[in-house]
């Protein structure tokens, strides 16, 4: 009986069940989809945050004890590497004479490196200048030179070959050869305070640094430790080997562990500070905004497509009834109808999950050239598991729960429900969707409080607490709005008989009351349709307009970062000739070059950064938002600027310190050029600035450079901001660095992209996006041309009738145009509004992920018309399809039914 039953479902409802079943794969797809991204993502997340630590440790060793002691020690633990020592010397100034002039510095920090250290710490120290550094070469220490740091390089104007003085605190200076210029990337982590407690202010690196082999340095301040032991440490640099679990959280755990082992057994003897447990901390917390991302754009395509899988099997409801009637009447027991019942689910769920982790890993193939997604093979095949199991469990809540219903409610006599009632559903009587969009709306208000933050993450703490309340906004928002439509679609059908008559004239002239009041009558199956191809449309609206913004935000976090699309960073004590100037301008590819000041700047006993633009065109090359300015937009407040020299916008933060209004005089302590000793100049308060490339998260100014150029006589720049037009930055980024040699310093927005970004910047959500964009597409066509057809298809009784009544096929084809166009009238009103409430919604619960907050949706509009395209293009060839089948003879119609 069983099998009898499959045969004849296959061969006479097939087209249903293989509706049916593509609904629930693309359930399957989706969830195997973005499971296997969001696994890959968090391992690339690990690896990049690993990769991005030159030294996993640094172990501070305790004044008196014996450094090569220590170094065994740790070298000892397991899953270290290497273990050196390096020493740490404070000079009091360096001096060199060149050119005919001699220039000195400030307090310097000269390192004691031994030998290979370049090699068994890679990115530690990166060569810019000098012989021994040929083909990218790690640096070499001849034991009778030294390296020193470009910025050193730019403040004595030395190169290779120049001989550098150390002077030591109550010792004689030492001169050493200078055999190279170095960069050294990690220098916030190389010069950190050991063992400051955990949220302490960082100290800012050194500006002057000198690299001695250990020898060398040990030659030269040996005797110093002697005598000043405060000037003098030892600091034990730990490579670890980095077999870390994938997931972000789980390699943080481990690492920090490890650590605190480590502590444990130097007790007493020294100090441990955990680079890599640190940049672990922070791909943790992106780890799972990249898992809230999963279940915020994930989870309402899952919940999608199981109401499109439940509404194409609840199509065939007033069939299944009638079977189930004729079934009873010839013997048929509950037990077996039931399991007929799941032998259809089944075969759906089956069939469903076979095809959708098939699509799965075709996706995987198509977006991202691994059917797994880069994910290891037994996560893999956990997440396919889980994702085929829940197409399974959609199945049989979609076909075999409705079914159980139906017989529980019906009689045997022609499978008539037992008390048919038309009556409105409880949800409609109490106001439901009301209600829902009230809590959404409550809850928006609450994530979008100052302050509010979806995922705490306390700095060295190992747990993270996540705030899974925020997803009942969406959620009720979801729920109310759908409801909400499906209860003015159906006011609409039931009692907008005459407005609909009007507007079907032209299709079916007599007939346009008679199509009204079918519609009228049918509304349950048309309002099922609109609604699904609103949330559809939805999801598509949501998901784009939410993953532009983050893009749109992530170029703009990388922007500020950097300053310009490639940027070319001065020494406190370095220009550039007019020359140079040039021809930075005229590099292919540059349309514009401008020019950024950068002075300190007191106000009172605060010593705040000071940034001179020129106000007419700093906004084409640093990419300046309205949200970074308050008190007027961005052109309004450089144009303040420009009119009014002596304008200045002032930090947030400063602004209430010193209870400033608009136009208010603020007297700023500058360095005079000439004789450099602090001077007053006056300004006048004009507006608040929030950010601003290059500079820092904290308080700073941004002034007319004009006017601070007068008012100081100093004309030094502090970076030129090239514009490229958001073209390619890696050739005019190279032929900078040509120019300008190791006398500055050239960074461009694409390395400085992947550099600062969060780790789940740099995983890229393009991935998702293509993801879950492609998911986008078949939702909106199943969700309003196939849900049309079957139902359609469901009434060619009611077309045949009327055929055999004499209706011509003009007016058949008034029917099914006039219920298509009610279905994509109230699915693109209901997909516009829902799409775009949803949008800001996302965007304010996931205010973490933005940096900075966008100032206003980044709207996909290519993207969106072609999912509109797509819809309108889904319904007509429904639409077409069954003006095609309502030609056939009316006879012969109602005979094959």
């Amino acid at each position: 009986m069983t099998l009898l039953w499959l045969r004849g479902l296959v061969a006479r409802r097939g087209p249903r069940l293989l509706a049916a079943a593509v609904a629930t794969a693309t359930a399957v797809a989706l969830i195997a989809a973005l499971g296997a991204f969001l696994a890959s993502s968090k391992a690339t997340m690990t690896r990049q945050a690993v990769a991005g630590v030159a030294t996993d440790q640094q172990v501070l060793v305790t004044p008196g004890n014996d450094p090569t002691a220590v170094a065994a020690s740790v070298a000892a633990e397991p899953g270290t590497r290497a273990a050196v020592p390096v020493g740490y010397a404070r000079s009091d100034g360096l001096s060199a004479t060149t050119g005919g002039s001699t220039q000195t510095t400030g307090a310097a920090t000269v390192l004691g490196l031994p030998d290979g250290y370049a090699t068994l710490f890679p990115g530690a120290v990166r060569p810019l200048a000098g012989p021994t550094l040929a083909d990218g070469a790690a640096p070499a220490l001849p034991a009778d030179g030294a390296l020193v740091a470009q910025q050193t390089a730019s403040n004595l104007h030395a190169a290779p070959g120049d001989t550098v003085l150390l002077t030591r605190t109550g010792l004689p200076p030492i001169p050493v050869r200078v055999t190279g210029v170095v960069d050294l990337p990690q220098a916030n982590s190389l010069f950190q305070t050991v063992g400051a407690p955990a949220g302490a202010q960082p100290t800012a690196p050194p500006d002057n640094v000198v690299l001695l082999p250990a020898t060398a340095w040990h030659a030269a301040f040996d005797e110093l430790a002697g005598s000043r032991p405060d000037l003098v440490a030892t600091q034990v640099h730990v490579q670890r080997d980095r077999v870390l679990p994938a997931d972000p959280a789980a390699a943080y755990t481990t690492e920090s562990s490890a650590a605190h082992h480590l502590s444990a057994q130097l007790a007493g003897r020294g100090t441990v500070s955990d680079n890599l447990a640190a940049a672990l901390d922070g791909a943790r917390q992106d780890s799972l905004y990249a898992q809230l991302l999963f279940l915020f754009l994930g989870s309402p395509g899952v919940v999608l497509a199981g109401l499109v899988t439940a509404a194409v099997a609840g199509v065939g409801a007033d069939r299944r009834r009638a079977e189930q009637a004729l079934l009873r009447a010839r013997g048929a027991t509950e037990p077996l109808l039931l399991r007929l019942a799941a032998v259809e689910a089944l075969l759906v769920g089956v069939t469903g999950a076979v095809l959708g982790l098939g699509v799965g890993a075709l996706v995987g193939w198509g977006a991202f050239g691994s059917a797994s997604f880069g994910a290891t093979a037994g996560t893999a095949l956990a997440i396919g598991g889980l994702a085929a199991f829940v197409g399974l469990a959609i199945a049989l809540a979609t076909v075999l729960l409705p079914a159980r219903r139906d017989l529980r409610q019906s009689r045997v006599l022609g499978g008539v429900p037992a008390a048919r009632r038309d009556r409105r559903p409880l949800w409609w009587r109490i106001g439901l969707d009301v209600w829902l969009l009230v809590g959404a709306a409550a809850v928006y208000s609450v994530t979008s409080a100052a302050g509010y933050s979806l995922v705490l993450a306390p700095e060295g703490v190992a747990s993270i607490s996540v705030n899974y309340w925020a997803f009942t906004g969406p959620a009720l928002l979801w729920t109310g709005c759908g409801l909400l439509a499906w209860r003015l679609a159906d006011l609409l059908l039931r009692r907008g008989g005459p407005l609909l008559t009007r507007a079907f004239r032209p299709l079916a002239g007599a007939l346009a009351g008679t199509i009204a009041t079918t519609l009228g009558r049918q509304r349950g199956v048309v309002t099922r349709t609109a609604v699904l191809l609103g949330v559809a449309l939805a999801f598509a609206v949501s998901t784009a307009t939410f993953n532009a913004t983050y893009a749109t935000q992530a170029e703009a976090d990388a922007r500020l970062t950097n300053g310009a699309d490639v940027t070319v960073t001065l020494g406190t004590a370095t220009t550039l000739p007019p020359t140079s100037v040039a021809q930075l301008a005229a590099i292919p590819g540059v349309r514009h070059l401008d020019v950024l000041q950068h002075r300190y700047a007191y106000i009172g006993t605060d010593l705040q950064d000071l940034y001179g633009v020129d106000p007419a065109t700093i906004g084409r090359s640093a990419g300046l938002q309205d949200s970074y300015v308050s008190g007027g937009t961005v052109s309004q407040l450089m144009a303040q600027l420009g009119a009014t020299p002596d304008a200045v916008l002032v930090s947030a933060e400063t602004v209430k310190d010193y209870q400033l209004r608009p136009g208010d005089p603020l007297t700023l302590r500058l360095r005079d050029g000439t004789t450099q000793t602090l001077k007053d100049v006056r300004f006048r308060y004009a507006g608040i600035i929030k950010e601003f490339p290059t500079a820092p998260k904290d308080s700073f100014f941004v002034a007319n450079q004009a006017y601070v150029r007068q008012q100081t006589g100093n004309a030094a720049v502090g970076a030129y901001l090239l514009d490229t037009g958001r073209g390619d930055v890696g050739p005019v980024a190279a032929r900078a660095r040509d120019l300008v040699g190791s006398t500055a310093r050239v960074s461009d927005i694409a390395t400085t992209r992947t550099a600062v970004g969060s780790s789940l910047t740099a995983v890229d959500l393009a991935g998702l996006t293509r993801v879950e964009l492609g998911f986008a597409a078949p939702f909106v066509a199943a969700g309003g041309g196939l849900l049309l057809a079957l139902g359609l298809a469901e009434r060619r009784r009611t077309f045949a009738i009327a055929a055999a009544l004499g209706a011509t096929r003009r007016q058949l084809a008034g029917f099914v145009w006039g219920e298509a166009a009610v279905v994509l009238a109230c699915g693109v009103v209901t997909g516009g509004v829902l799409g775009t409430l949803l949008s800001l919604m996302l965007v304010k619960v996931l205010t973490g992920v933005f940096d900075p907050p966008p100032a206003a949706l980044t709207v996909p509009g290519a993207y969106l018309a072609l999912t509109g395209v797509l819809a309108l293009a889904a319904l007509l060839l429904a639409a077409l399809a069954t003006v095609r089948l309502s030609h056939r003879p009316p006879l012969s119609a109602l005979r094959d039914l």
